[in-house]
């Protein structure tokens, strides 16, 4: 299956929480980092997740947030850091390209906010992606 979202991290999940409608599922990437992903609880079951599964992790630019350090106290607990690899700017948006330790990322926001961070390739960056945002597929 093709997909438009680019962002696309392999990994392990590490554990599964349910609720009473959706779970928070931990995936440790292959890259060495830890993501979180809350997903239905059919979709849990529909996929046949378990510890151990292999999935991918799907996030759309757009639901990429960058941040030029760590932030602390904040509730998206998605939080990987990176490197600006590359900006392409238009009119009102820009797409930011992301080293992160195994995978490369692509966020896309506001050209004001390339200028009010002052991001340039080369500068040290947080990927920020809720929990919610955060779809999954097996491999």
């Amino acid at each position: 299956m093709s997909l438009s979202i680019r962002n696309q991290l392999p990994g392990t999940i590490t554990a599964i929480t349910p609720g009473e409608v959706m779970a928070t599922v931990k995936v440790y990437l292959n890259g060495g980092q830890d993501l979180t992903a809350a997903i239905t609880l059919d979709a849990v079951e529909d996929l046949g997740l378990a510890e151990g599964t292999a999935v991918t992790a799907l996030v759309k630019a757009t639901e990429i947030s960058l941040a030029t350090a760590p932030i602390k106290s904040l509730s998206i607990r998605n939080q990987l850091p990176g490197t600006v690899t590359g900006i392409a700017t238009g009119g009102a948006m820009a797409s930011v390209k992301i080293a992160v330790a195994g995978a490369a990322l692509t966020a896309a926001i506001t050209r004001d906010a390339t200028t009010d961070l002052a991001l340039a390739p080369g500068m040290p960056v947080v990927a920020l992606v809720k929990a919610t945002e955060v779809a999954l597929t097996t491999a």
